[in-house]
């Protein structure tokens, strides 16, 4: 099996490479591993995170480890340029890499390098030659808000050299009963239920919060829908909505930037009822365009209703950012994986569509019912608050 896993990576990164001459994303995860020199440390703490939202996912516990340990030298590695390149000069940090693909000379290589006193992983990402490096050298390595479900390749029969990965874990911090009880399955009993990070993240967020006056100045106290990490079927709904309520006032925030993804969500908009957040002037227009990173998690302050892309693709993105503000969410039907969507769907401050007919409907729900609104946001924003405290856990455990 291990030949086989070496094999799949060799592919990867096969794949990777030639995507990378047309793809951007390829090519900078190609590139960011290039000849990096690793500086060495003589002792270090090693954070990892997949992308972006595993940062920030992960950025409770890392801020607490940074506050408890100044004199601590923190590294932190990225799988994906949605994170790297949006978080490489991050002051928590000493250091800031892409993660070297997974291979054993890799690992052996990049951990003498750090040589670090203990690891941390947020959510997912399990690496063999990694684990197990970190496991010879007797070396801690934490899992947190990590999340299991029975489909996943650990709970299958062929499953074995992914179950040998849990086991090199020193504990796991999970986010469910149904974690728990599957690993507890496959004879892995060093679990703590703490649930999700990510409450503490947001909670933190919304009660610090990071005025924005050009936001402020064209929501203009208006009633404000904001879409936060749009994708183009996203798009789609939000253009069929936008021109039925010309009192309200749009944000819509791509979870691409690129020219091109721009200009196509241009093309979906009525002529001359937009502007671009990098070419604000004193024109009101009815939608705003918001064509950078790093915003929308101060944006939601000023909105009044959320819609969270990507439930028509993989999967939706952050609805905890918006909640935290008592907005209701609103997203598409790709969100089974992610307990918080089902949660905020049970207590009815989230809800899922199918098609433009039903976001249209639980939209004009929202709009025409002030009761109906307030309700729901009052429930998202209750639902966060009484989730938060998974990095006090995991502190009292790490320290």
């Amino acid at each position: 099996m291990l030949q086989l896993y070496n094999l799949g990576l060799r592919i990867y990164s096969i794949l990777i490479l030639i995507f990378s001459i047309f793809n951007k994303k390829a090519g900078l995860w190609i590139a960011g591993r290039r000849n990096v020199a690793i500086a060495p440390f003589t002792d270090s703490v090693w954070f990892h995170f997949a992308s972006l939202g595993e940062f920030e996912q992960g950025r409770p516990v890392l801020e607490r480890y940074r506050a408890d340990n100044l004199q601590a030298k923190i590294v932190i590695t990225f799988f994906s340029p949605s994170g790297y390149e949006i978080r490489k000069n991050t002051l928590l940090a000493d250091a800031v890499y892409y993660l070297p693909l997974d291979t054993a000379a890799n690992a052996r290589e990049f951990i003498e390098a750090i040589n670090p006193t203990l690891a941390v992983f947020t959510k997912y990402e399990y690496w063999y030659h990694y684990f197990n490096e970190l496991h010879n050298r007797n070396i801690p390595l934490y899992m947190v808000s990590g999340i299991f479900r029975p489909g996943q390749v650990f709970f299958k029969w062929y499953g074995g050299l992914h179950r040998k990965m849990l086991s090199f874990v020193s504990h796991f911090f999970v986010q469910d009963e149904q974690s728990k009880q599957l690993l507890q399955a496959i004879n892995i009993n060093n679990v703590t239920i703490s649930g999700d990070t990510r409450f503490d993240r947001v909670w933190a967020n919304a009660q610090t919060l990071r005025i924005l006056p050009e936001i402020a100045a064209f929501t203009d106290n208006q009633k404000t829908f904001i879409a936060g990490s749009t994708w183009s079927a996203d798009e789609q709904l939000l253009a069929g909505l936008i021109t039925e309520y010309p009192d309200w006032k749009f944000i819509i925030a791509p979870h691409e930037i690129d020219e091109d993804k721009i200009n196509r969500l241009i093309h979906l908009l009525p002529q001359n009822s937009y502007e671009r957040f990098s070419q604000m002037s004193n024109v009101k227009s009815q939608i705003l365009i918001i064509d950078n990173i790093g915003m929308l998690s101060s944006l939601y302050q000023y909105g009044h209703i959320a819609y969270i892309g990507g439930g028509f693709g993989a999967g939706i993105h952050n609805t905890l950012e918006a909640a935290a503000f008592g907005l209701p969410v609103i997203f598409g039907p790709n969100y089974q994986k992610f307990k918080e969507a089902k949660d905020l769907l049970a207590i009815g401050a989230g809800f899922s569509v199918d098609d433009e007919q039903g976001f249209k409907k639980t939209a004009s729900d929202l709009i025409s019912d002030p009761e109906l609104l307030k309700d729901a946001g009052q429930k998202a924003r209750g639902y966060v608050q009484q989730n938060i405290g998974a990095t006090d856990m995991i502190m009292s455990e790490m320290r």
